[in-house]
């Protein structure tokens, strides 16, 4: 029995509340269980100094903890002076993810920044943002269409993400921190809507694993993903074959397993 009494393929409650933030393009409150992140979505008429003049778009995300996001008070990292190594590779990671789902050369010169600002942290940070952010992007991708700023839909697909761990010898999904804290192994999966791979992140804690422990981990995260992608269409009609986004009509999802 799991420590709020999941079983192992079970996804935490998700809820979902769009348009957080009545300024940013894009923005979503996304909350796995107690891990909240507030996600936006801006966009900018210009690209960094090595894509000017390409006609390219660029995609790319800030990551930071508000100082009580965790059990004890953590000092902001502009106090500290820099962002720690842990932050910037959430940060590549979050942008690669969603380049990922979309074309950049469709985008034109902008530059969609991603802000994720979690404000309380309770396992599985970075793949809430993720799953948040691609609800946030295509909301602002989808209003810069409407006002006839593209000549095609730049997105590409779906993209979700999701952990899986193995703790006290038991393969899991979507880790909470008491799980996280003592797994024996790690891992973060970023597929998309076509059942690619973005990024496969497994690491043993002290431990190894086997080929048939990593096996059923990549079937608990892609099932775990395909249903995080069915929760982004409660928001997002998509037929990327088409070349076809909507923005449904939905404030708010609940979901729960």
């Amino acid at each position: 029995m799991r420590p709020d009494g999941r079983k192992p393929a079970q996804l935490r409650p998700i809820k979902i509340t769009r348009d957080f933030n009545i300024y940013a393009e894009g923005s979503v409150l996304i909350e796995f269980g107690n891990t909240k992140v507030i996600v936006t979505a801006s966009v900018e008429d210009k690209v960094p100094p090595f894509l000017k003049g390409t006609g390219q778009g660029w995609i790319t995300a800030e990551y930071s903890m508000i100082p009580r996001a965790s059990e004890t008070r953590s000092l902001r990292e502009v106090v500290r002076g820099s962002p720690s190594g842990r932050t910037h590779e959430i940060q590549r990671l979050i942008g690669r993810s969603l380049r990922a789902a979309v074309d950049l050369k469709k985008l034109g010169e902008r530059t969609i920044w991603i802000d994720c600002d979690v404000i309380q942290a309770d396992g599985g940070t970075r793949v809430a943002s993720i799953t948040g952010a691609f609800i946030a992007v295509a909301d602002a991708v989808i209003k810069l269409e409407k006002q006839g700023l593209f000549k095609s839909n730049p997105l590409k697909d779906f993209v979700a993400a999701v952990s899986v761990g193995k703790v006290n010898n038991e393969i899991v999904l979507d880790l909470n921190y008491q799980e996280d804290s003592k797994a024996q192994v790690d891992m973060n999966l970023v597929m998309t809507g076509k059942g690619e791979f973005v990024e496969i992140g497994a690491t043993g804690e002290e431990n190894t694993f086997t080929e048939q422990d990593f096996q059923k981990m990549l079937e608990y995260g892609k099932s775990g993903i395909q249903r995080l992608i069915k929760i982004q269409k409660e928001f997002i009609e998509g037929v990327p074959s088409l070349g076809h986004w909507e923005r449904k009509n939905v404030k708010e999802f609940v979901y729960k397993e």
